[in-house]
């Protein structure tokens, strides 16, 4: 693998196009890590109840449901005139201040929710190591909620290259080990499993696809670091940025869709309905309830170890995202004010807003699954379908990017994320 850095004009189109440089593989190590965490551990149960073919259905459309909406958030990211703009910056740039206050808002809202789900899944995955394997009581919810969100925060001081080593780092062992324990289910394949597929339960069928969208579009969601991967890439590749994220994109993604959906179908194959609901009641990942429901040596200490590696990796990777888009609220608040701007007292604001609300939440302990249906998906679609749609049909510079069929798939996975809100409020 290459690691010479690109470093002059007149070299970046031709290195570039025939190059994949230690830098690619770091980003697109760092895109999977962002996006497989939390939600890929929840969604064969909340996907898996309704039986074979929502999961082929979802099989079907995962790469093009992951790969355009992002692809279309980092040419949007691109598009900005400043370099060193993120997000926050290129929607004001393009729909001006009040527009642009209202989508950084949604860009904020888009990814703290997310850091809430994982303050929960990480303690209540540990917590369960500790009770069922380490077979020990584990300290009150609100000390280890506490520690575990203090440690995962204290990465974060030595910045963002720092931060992608140590999702690098985790990454790997993580990709192995779910292809391994999507090996190891596989004598466990249920035959009962094949009865599901099936059109009988019509209504059913599609009510779980419904609902599982939204998890889809969490569980493979990566929009929180999409901003620092497009500036960093456009630092170093310049006019060719574009073509070698999306190539960077189409690699990560491939890798995304190939390991998590054999790991999905695995676990689907090897569990019941009746053990996904009983899953999902105990607000655990499924590895969580794999662990206890397998006598099996190799679950029983690798699957609760490697659902907390998922999620610390996702956690480092959306904080990134929250910490940009809670900055960009509270540097045009001050502005707006007359008030000087103090980047690093706003990051101490920062950081300790996030440290006191996901503690507070993950001592609540409210329902993972129901929150990624009401909150996740839905928000995380606004900003990374429907925002970067509406800007390829009225920015200029993103015009060249109109593909009608893709521009609709995507607005029509956006709306039916959004859309399966109402359901989770009426059911």
């Amino acid at each position: 693998m290459k690691t010479t850095q690109i470093s002059t004009s007149s070299n970046i189109n031709t290195a570039a196009k025939k190059g994949w440089y230690k830098t690619d593989t770091t980003w697109l190590m760092g895109l999977y890590g962002t996006a497989i965490g939390a939600g890929v551990l929840f969604l064969p149960i909340d996907a898996g109840i309704g039986g074979l073919i929502p999961l082929i259905i979802m099989a079907i459309i995962a790469f093009p449901l992951t790969f355009f909406s992002h692809q279309a958030l980092t040419r949007f990211v691109l598009s900005g005139n400043n370099p060193s703009g993120g997000i926050t910056e290129v929607v004001e740039e393009h729909f001006g201040t009040h527009i642009g206050n209202i989508i950084t808002l949604f860009y904020f809202l888009s990814i703290y929710p997310t850091l809430l789900m994982y303050s929960v899944a990480m303690t209540n995955t540990l917590n369960s190591f500790i009770l069922n394997q380490l077979k020990i009581i584990p300290p009150p919810r609100g000390l280890l909620s506490f520690i575990l969100i203090v440690l995962m925060m204290l990465i974060f001081r030595f910045g963002e290259k720092i931060i992608l080593k140590v999702m690098n780092l985790l990454v790997y062992p993580f990709i192995i080990s779910l292809i391994l324990i999507s090996f190891y289910l596989m004598p466990h394949w249920q035959r009962a499993t094949l009865e599901t597929l099936n059109f009988h339960q019509t209504n059913n069928i599609w009510i779980t696809l419904w609902l599982a969208i939204p998890v889809m579009v969490f569980s493979f969601n990566h929009s929180p670091i999409i901003s620092s991967f497009a500036l960093a890439k456009r630092s170093e590749y310049g006019e060719y940025a574009e073509k070698k994220c999306s190539r960077i994109l189409a690699y990560a993604h491939l890798l995304m869709i190939i390991t998590v959906m054999f790991f999905v179908f695995s676990c689907v194959f090897s569990l019941s309905s009746e053990d996904l609901n009983i899953a999902k009641k105990q607000n655990i990942t499924v590895l969580t309830y794999l662990t206890n429901h397998f006598n099996a040596p190799v679950i029983d200490w690798l699957g609760s170890p490697l659902a907390i590696i998922a999620i610390t990796k996702s956690f480092l990777g959306h904080y990134l995202g929250a910490r940009e888009g809670l900055n960009g609220i509270i540097d045009k608040l001050l502005r707006k004010l007359g008030k000087n701007v103090n980047n690093k007292r706003i990051n101490y604001i920062t950081s300790f807003f996030i440290l006191t609300t996901t503690w507070f939440v993950a001592t609540l302990n409210p329902n993972i699954l129901k929150m990624i249906e009401i909150l996740g998906g839905p928000i995380v679609s606004v900003i990374l379908f429907l925002m970067p749609i509406y800007a390829i049909k009225k920015v200029p510079i993103m015009c060249k990017y109109s593909n009608n069929f893709v521009n609709l798939f995507v607005v029509f996975i956006g709306l039916t994320a959004i859309s399966a809100i109402f359901y989770s409020f009426f059911y």
